[in-house]
């Protein structure tokens, strides 16, 4: 297969297979009100996170990408405090995760080095996809320890007597 397939495809599979299910999971652990717990002020809860992920992923793949149009509020992703509900932001989450998905499926691999407009900067499509696949990667882990912090449980993905993720 050749590279640039090979990196398209691997990052559909660590948004769709590998981070979306370890939030879903952490997710499953809380309640409502822990998903909207904040150490401060200046934190995001888990909550915000799932906001801001579902807006990002939008933006810079299903709308960047995809040519679909681009309804994000950045801002609201973090000053929501209404405690929507977790199924809902879960589903949102997914739903975005999944349009997403489809948009890499349906990328052709000789476009990687193409220029996109994305808020207001031209950047290449790689450097979309990779942009979204770092930052998911990163509040992936910020959502696995606030569900720690949370719950006082570890999450337990990983059989760490085998070294083979639980979640996928």
């Amino acid at each position: 297969m050749e590279a640039s397939q090979t990196f398209i495809d691997g990052s559909r599979t660590f948004l769709t297979q590998d981070f979306l299910p370890k939030i879903e999971a952490c997710v499953d652990r809380l309640t409502d009100e822990e998903i909207w717990w904040r150490a401060n002020e200046q934190s995001n809860s888990i909550g915000n996170l799932l906001l801001h992920l579902s807006g990002n992923v939008r933006q810079w793949i299903v709308s960047g990408l995809g040519n679909q149009p681009d309804h994000r509020i950045r801002q609201q992703e973090f000053d929501e405090r209404s405690h929507v509900p977790k199924q809902e932001l879960i589903a949102t989450l997914k739903s975005a995760v999944e349009e997403a998905g489809m948009v890499l499926a349906k990328l052709n691999p000789n476009s990687l080095l193409e220029n996109r407009t994305i808020q207001g900067r031209s950047v290449s499509v790689m450097y979309a996809i990779y942009h979204v696949v770092e930052h998911f990667a990163m509040h992936t882990g910020q959502i696995m320890l606030l569900t720690k912090l949370n719950s006082g449980k570890e999450p337990a993905f990983y059989n760490l007597s085998t070294k083979v993720s639980r979640a996928h």
